[in-house]
């Protein structure tokens, strides 16, 4: 099923549509900031199974997981490294995407992630108000592996169809560049995806970041 987010009536049943549908174990594609991503809840593993599946993706390639709060990182993660909470200061709710130790008690199973996580909060309010309802969620683009992003809803079914029990469409993304990735497990902060915020505007923040090509 398909809601225009763009109307609002519409809209209030399609993301209380989505929450249910995440909250029952199965696939959303809603928008973000960035591409629209094809979602499912972070502690379902037989969900996040399905949506490695609808992407044509296995378990080497684990999703990474949006949140609808900062505060919410705090339940994730191990420990935060002090650049991470600067990151996160500055860039969130946006485009940037940060890997992390997560914390050994909790209960997922995402993938072979080797004790660490990929984490964003994203910029957009139809996102923000699902995440705030599901709690953390596995997304990646809403994309068959291989194949181009989707920029709205229906390109996205498109190519996943009946494996996504809700579209939510909000229209073509204003800036469909994927996010950038910056790895804070090791003892300095260095870039693994070149992405919307460049590495001039990190280092604003984190003046000792390691770009790709350094």
């Amino acid at each position: 099923m398909l809601y225009d987010c763009r109307s609002l009536a519409d809209r209030d049943r399609g993301i209380a549509a989505a929450i249910e549908a995440v909250r029952n174990g199965e696939l959303v594609v809603m928008p973000t900031d960035t591409v629209y991503g094809i979602g499912a809840d972070a502690f379902t593993p037989h969900a996040v199974k399905a949506l490695q599946e609808a992407k044509g993706r296995g378990r080497g390639t684990p999703p990474p997981v949006l949140i609808g709060s900062r505060h919410t990182l705090d339940g994730l993660v191990f420990s935060l490294p002090v650049a991470a909470r600067d990151l996160v200061e500055a860039f969130w709710p946006g485009a940037l995407t940060i890997v992390v130790e997560h914390s050994p008690s909790l209960q997922w199973d995402l993938g072979d992630l080797g004790g660490t996580v990929a984490v964003r909060m994203p910029l957009h309010p139809v996102a923000l108000e699902v995440l705030r309802e599901t709690g953390p969620m596995a997304v990646s683009s809403a994309n068959k592996h291989g194949q181009p992003a989707a920029v709205t809803a229906e390109e996205a079914r498109e190519q996943l169809g009946y494996a996504v029990r809700a579209y939510l469409e909000a229209g073509p993304c204003p800036d469909p560049v994927a996010s950038t990735i910056v790895d804070l497990t090791g003892d300095v902060p260095r870039v693994l995806r070149d992405g919307a915020i460049p590495l001039d505007k990190l280092r604003d923040v984190v003046p000792d970041i390691v770009g790709r090509e350094d």
